[in-house]
Order: structure tokens, then sequence, then C-alpha cells
């Protein structure tokens, strides 16, 4: 059966839809949305310099792609990448990254872990014998808020999608996390703290599957592998029971996080007066006197 706007024939259907779509309707369909999701967030304003967490994945790069259409200004535009040093995998993402920022005119400023911390991530797992994914998340958020703020960055854009929020959600309350899920959402963080660069999520509302198909439609020469650390994690573990409920029930994720939205301006209210400080050892803000980055850093010094 042909698009119903065009009829063209289809490419794929609408999640929670039986509207199925050409690759024109969807790619329009696609950016639209992502358009009324910063604006009805206000996630942009008219003066905001906007860095792009840049892995070179499907979702860092349709990211990065539609942000190039809504801010042609590549002064206020540029890309951060952070090589972590995962071998056989992040030197070939960074690859596509680099060929799409000289293709689309982006600055791109690349980070390592082996230069800021003297260890790259494969060697820091050796060391520390702890859950990769933990570390890595710690010094990627340290280093993509640093680095954005010191390029003067005001807004910190990330290619998290909404099966990405879902995980996030659920993982919290398994776990009885519910501070940390008051700082989710398409703006996170809960106060404000003058080193803290906000981050933002223009597809928030996007499925991986959406991202997917942007990314495949878009014709992005990206690595669709997972990294490799992600395999036995509490999160690959949430990601396949939620995809098992999605089958099932269709529209599960959305309604997890149409749910969590309705109760997200109570958390940040309930948590708002935790304070953030600024860690004593590098000074970057922190909730205690020394922060997740530093700590594991000075565990790394001993060990050496």
């Amino acid at each position: 059966m042909p698009c119903k706007l065009c009829q063209i024939k289809p490419v794929i259907r609408i999640p929670n839809s039986p509207r199925k779509v050409c690759k024109k309707c969807f790619l329009e369909y696609f950016e639209k949305k992502v358009r009324r999701t910063i604006r009805v967030n206000k996630l942009i304003g008219k003066k905001d310099v906007i860095a792009v967490g840049l892995s070179g994945g499907k979702d860092s790069l349709s990211c990065l792609d539609l942000l190039c259409k809504i801010i042609p200004d590549r002064k206020r535009l540029f890309a951060i990448a952070i090589d972590e040093g995962i071998h056989g995998y992040r030197a070939i993402t960074l690859k596509d990254a680099k060929k799409f920022c000289k293709e689309n005119n982006v600055k791109l400023k690349i980070f390592s872990y082996k230069k800021e911390f003297n260890h790259t991530l494969d060697e820091i797992i050796n060391i520390l014998k702890v859950n990769p994914c933990m570390v890595c998340g710690v010094f990627r958020r340290y280093l993509l808020n640093k680095k954005a703020r010191e390029l003067g960055a005001t807004k910190l854009a990330t290619g998290h999608n909404l099966d990405d929020e879902c995980q996030s959600i659920m993982m919290n309350q398994f776990k009885g996390n519910i501070g940390l899920s008051a700082k989710l959402g398409p703006k996170t963080g809960i106060v404000a703290h003058q080193k803290f660069i906000e981050r933002i999520k223009p597809l928030y509302f996007m499925t991986e599957k959406e991202v997917r198909a942007y990314a495949f439609l878009k014709g992005f020469q990206v690595n669709f592998t997972e990294c490799p650390n992600s395999k036995d994690t509490f999160r690959n573990y949430v990601y396949v029971i939620l995809n098992s409920l999605e089958e099932r029930n269709p529209g599960t994720k959305h309604s997890i996080v149409q749910s969590f939205l309705e109760i997200l301006p109570l958390l940040k209210e309930r948590y708002k007066e935790k304070a953030i400080t600024s860690c004593k050892q590098c000074s970057e803000p922190s909730a205690k006197e020394i922060c997740r980055a530093c700590e594991f850093v000075n565990v790394l010094k001993k060990s050496a």
C-alpha cells in the first residue's frame, strides 16, 4: 500500500500508528518531531552556543545533522568527541564523526582519556576491575561538560533517544535511585551551577528504531555495532526486557516515558535543595567534596 501523502512505496511504519510512509515523508516527519521537541521544551535559545557530544554513532550523527539545519550559523554549533581508548571500536566511529564534520563544515574537537587521565578505558578496566560503563560514564560526562564550557558552549546536546531514557527510568526505579531520575528529562539537571553546562536531548521522543531508520535513509556511513563493554551490563539487561515488553505490547516505551514526564516536575521540586558544590581537587561541579572522576583518578594514581 503506497504512502497516503505522496503515493510512493512506503519504507517504514510510524511507531504506535498504522501509518506507513515513504522515505521523503519519514524524513520530514522525523525532523518535524525533533523541531517540536526543541520548541515545546525550550531546548535552544536564539543566543545559545551548542556543543554536540559526538560519538560517530547513529544517534549523535542524527542529532548533529538536524541541528546543522536548525542552527545554520556554524559559530553557534560545534562537536566534541571523546576517545575513551576502546580497542577495535572507538577509532572506527571517530572516523565516521570526522567525515561527517568535514562534509558539513562543523568544527570538531577530540579529547582522550589517555591524555586527560593518563590511561585508556581498556587500561582503566584492567587496573580498577570495575564495571566499564560506570567508570566510562563518569569520565565522559566530566570531559564533555568541562570541554564544552571551556570552548564557550551554553548548552550540550546529546543523541539520547526515547529508548535510552526509558532504560534510565527503569534502571533507577529497579535500584531505588529516584534522586537520579529527577535529573532526567529533555533538559537534564535539577539546580543550576556556573560551571555546569545544561544538557539537552533533541531526540528525546524518537525511538531507537526511528533514529536507526533516519541514519540509514540519510546514508550516514556509521558503524551500527554496539560498544563491546555494553554486553553484560544492567542497562543491556533492561534493554532486553523493555524490547520484549514492547514487542508484546506496542507503545510500552512511550507510555513509560510519558508517565514519567507527568511526575518529573514533582521529582525536581523534591530534590532541588540538594546543593551542587565544587570539587576541592579539580573545581568541577560535584555533589560531594571530591567528584567521582577525581575519586577514580586518585585510585589510578595509587595503583600505578
